[in-house]
């Protein structure tokens, strides 16, 4: 169903029945995003084949799956899946929020139209908004998923206030996902990986105990 669907909308659509055909699949060739279901033939288990794919690439995926539990939730973000779609759904939903998904990606692809560049640096980080890119005070470039991202860009314009939950689903998601507490701290989770010395013990976003998150980083 739907491949049939997003052929008709003019897709180019590669389907694997499980993790050893997917294998196959992206040996071949690359693609733009992944929908993937947690349930697989086998007892092949989704949740690990996101693990695998997020370990030698930053591909977006959309997971899509008839568990709709917060755990199975929770665990997906903080894999690192940029949207999350229960069964039963509506197709154009999908394509909505896949379309929403590649407009994010392109911004900062190979192929992306030239921008005037608006780089934000904090604790001699920079990240480039325009670019979507992430770039650490070695000069390596941080992969991030496009969720990790949005995030970023949401603490590093709004530096020094508080934000709830509330106005972080708003202002990264615009509440297309179906988000909820929990996932925020599960992408907080992940961003704190990736950009503090020592995650647990956190330099640049802190919690407000009862009230949400603030970026205490220093801009540049």
């Amino acid at each position: 169903m739907l491949t049939r669907y997003f052929e008709d909308e003019g897709y180019a659509v590669s389907s694997a029945s499980d993790g050893i055909e997917m294998r196959v699949h992206m040996r071949q060739q690359s693609f733009d995003a992944i929908l993937l279901d947690l349930v697989l033939p086998g007892g092949a288990d989704g949740l690990d084949l996101a693990r695998e794919i997020r370990a030698q690439s930053d591909v977006p995926i959309m997971m899509l799956t008839g568990r709709d539990d917060v755990v199975d939730r929770i665990v997906g973000l903080e894999i690192g899946a940029d949207d999350y779609v229960a069964k039963p759904f509506h197709l154009r939903e999908v394509h909505a929020r896949l379309k929403s998904i590649l407009r994010r990606r392109q911004s900062s692809g190979p192929n992306a139209e030239p921008v005037s560049e608006e780089i934000v640096g904090f604790e001699y980080w920079k990240l480039n908004l325009s670019r979507r890119q992430l770039v650490d005070p070695q000069g390596a470039e941080i992969e991030l998923t496009t969720g990790e991202f949005d995030m970023l860009a949401t603490f590093v314009r709004h530096a020094g206030r508080v934000l709830t939950r509330d106005v972080l689903m708003d202002l990264t998601r615009g509440r297309n996902l179906e988000a909820f507490d929990r996932t925020i701290d599960a992408q907080i989770v992940r961003l704190r990986r990736k950009i503090e010395t020592d995650p647990k013990r956190p330099q640049f976003i802190k919690a407000v105990r009862g009230v949400g998150y603030v970026f205490t980083a220093r801009l540049d």
